[in-house]
């Protein structure tokens, strides 16, 4: 099933491969990038939004720092005791006439210092009201800003209230908290008071106490600058209770949440807070808190889920488009790849078509500078070697027809010669010339075996016979001076097959190139024998054998290579080189003849041709 979809083509495979390796790459690409923008986004949320949440806590706690420096200020300052002592000394005489005027100076010069100093605080205008009065007195002194100068509560219901006591007891604002101004009840104003006792300048003991009151504007200022999203909040923890910023005012409020995860590792800051939390509807959200000072105050947020995913969104954006980039440079690469492997791969398939189909010329637009251009150079060789190969083949066939239409030409009409012979053959016996009857009837059956072709093979014993004809007519030419001798080894090898006219001309080669130059009885032997030790097939091993004069190693190459001159004579013409290539031709390149020659002693053609016998057996 794989293999059927698996593209056969190389432009296939390109496509396939080139899809893959870059689907591959888009999904690692936009899965890294999307798991790092993810994480990335959450903490660049977190850190932007502890960076605002930083500006307003550290701006609310320079200015709570000098409204305390202030009220410090106020708990030490020695008119202030100066003026407390006055009103303490004044409860101890049975007369206060004696005393009213110094008092009265003491009064004006406090509360002229008093007033510079407050105006002289850089965060007064989140004062709303200072409060100074000497211990169980109806006198007091105040300072207030416009907004909070009518008072609707006495001194006695102010210092009657458990707040009151309770805020003074503690000696500070450690666990005040924001409530509703009492001066001006009704109007919604918020403030956070400050209660603390004040001494004398000469005694340790209690003389009175100062009341201050801060205004709610000393966070609301910097809360209203802060971007909230709709669906984030922003709440105030001061003094175990949280406050709500809604609308730009502050409302009390209970809220719950469960943290889930831990996230302070995405904080600038290591005070600031931050965590997953789970909401009481079920969802969860992250829970950002940053401290205001050292006073045990915070703001917290939760951070905005709409500007989250409107930033995913964004970065969803950015990796569909860094998708579809990397799916262009996708098809770019395709298209590259198919341009410099395709076209070359596409031209070669072509080029070898046209070779199959015939054509063998040249295409130089196949051969470039890469390997596609060196098989391309391949491919315009191996046409032309094959152009050529065609070209021999022809040419080796052209020779073929030329000697056959030669053998045919040496061809005599049969019946005019064996009519012609046979008279001569009856004249001879007639007038008692026994030798004439028997050179032509030799000579009848040697051409009658010519007439009947030169590609058919025949028996060993047909091929002897043969030979015999041929040369007892050159018995009679010699005067009896050559002898001819057949060994063969088994009897069976007289029915191998041999190609007609193999071994004539090699008798032709010894009587007339080997014994008739030596000028000396020669003699011939033919021997025949089966080598079965051959790698493919039995072989048949014939041997020439003559007492000539020999051939040199030169005159053996010219012989077997066909250079040597030809003659008028037929079988001077299909000679021992044409002989050779015929076996060679049939049979293979490991057949043929070989020569083994010494000058002046003897020379011996060996025939190797495969064993096959007349009835088609082969061993």
């Amino acid at each position: 099933m794989l293999q059927s979809v698996f593209p056969k083509t190389i432009r296939g495979k390109i496509i396939l491969y080139t899809a893959a390796v870059t689907c591959s790459i888009a999904v690692f690409t936009v899965t890294i990038c999307s798991f790092v923008f993810q994480s990335f986004l959450q903490k660049n949320q977190i850190q932007t939004s502890e960076y605002s949440l930083e500006v307003i806590c550290n701006s609310t706690a320079a200015d709570l720092e000098n409204i305390l420096s202030f009220y410090k200020w106020c708990s030490f300052n020695t008119d202030i005791a100066a003026y407390l002592d006055g009103f303490e000394n004044l409860s101890q005489m049975p007369s206060i006439s004696s005393k009213n005027s110094g008092l009265r100076s003491v009064a004006l010069r406090t509360y002229d210092r008093l007033k510079e100093e407050y105006y002289n605080t850089h965060s007064s205008s989140y004062i709303n009201r200072v409060i100074i009065s000497p211990l169980n007195s109806c006198n007091y002194m105040q300072i207030s800003d416009t907004t909070a100068v009518s008072s609707a509560h006495s001194l006695s219901d102010l210092t009657g209230t458990d707040w009151f006591q309770t805020i003074l007891s503690e000696d500070g604002m450690d666990n005040s908290t924001f409530m509703e101004d009492p001066f001006l009840p009704g109007n919604g104003l918020m403030v956070l008071p400050a209660v603390s006792a004040l001494s004398g300048r000469y005694s340790s003991h209690q003389a009175g106490w100062i009341y201050m009151s801060i205004s709610d504007r000393l966070i609301l200022d910097y809360l209203k600058s802060f971007p909230l999203n709709p669906d984030s909040f922003l709440c105030l923890t001061i003094g175990g209770r949280t406050w709500l910023y809604e609308n730009d005012r502050l409302k009390s409020c209970d809220w719950k949440f469960e943290p889930v995860k831990d996230l302070s590792e995405n904080a600038f800051n290591s005070d600031t807070s931050v965590s997953l939390c789970r909401l009481p509807d079920g969802s969860e959200r992250v829970l950002l808190s940053c401290p205001i000072g050292n006073y045990g105050w915070s703001i917290s947020l939760l951070l905005s889920q709409s500007a989250m995913k409107a930033q995913s969104t964004l970065y969803a954006v950015i990796l569909s488009g860094i998708a579809v980039f990397i799916l262009f440079i996708g098809l770019l690469l395709f298209v590259l790849l198919n341009r410099s492997i395709g076209r070359p791969v596409k031209k070669l398939q072509h080029r070898i078509q046209a070779i199959a189909g015939g054509d063998f010329s040249l295409d130089p637009s196949i051969q470039r500078e890469d390997e596609f251009g060196a098989i391309g150079t391949g491919i315009n060789r191996m046409s032309q070697d094959l152009a050529a190969l065609i070209q021999k083949r022809i040419q080796d066939e052209k020779e073929r027809k030329d000697l056959e239409y030669r053998i045919l030409q040496s061809q005599i009409n049969p019946h005019f010669l064996y009519n012609t012979l046979n008279s001569i053959k009856w004249m001879a016996t007639i007038q008692g010339a026994s030798g004439i009857s028997e050179m032509t009837t030799a000579l009848a059956r040697l051409l009658k075996s010519i007439s009947k072709g030169s590609h058919n093979r025949i028996t060993l014993r047909e091929e002897l016979n043969l030979v015999k004809d041929y040369f007892l007519i050159q018995q009679y030419r010699y005067g009896g001076s050559i002898s001819l001798e057949c060994e063969i080894s088994e009897g069976a090898l007289y029915d191998c097959l041999i190609h007609r006219f193999t071994l004539q001309p090699l008798i032709e080669n010894a009587l007339f190139h080997g014994i008739e130059p030596k000028g000396c009885a020669g003699k011939i032997r033919i021997s025949a024998n089966l080598d079965r030790e051959a790698a493919r097939q039995p072989r048949l091993i014939i041997s020439v054998w003559d007492n000539g004069i020999g051939m040199d190693a030169e005159t053996i190459k010219r012989v077997l290579s066909g250079t040597q001159k030809p003659t008028a004579d037929f079988f001077r013409q299909v000679g021992i080189n044409n002989v050779n290539q015929r076996i060679r031709y049939d049979c293979g390149p490991e057949y043929g003849i070989s020569i083994e020659s010494v000058p002046g002693e003897y020379t011996c053609m060996h025939i190797t041709l495969p064993y096959e016998t007349a009835q088609g057996e082969i061993l």
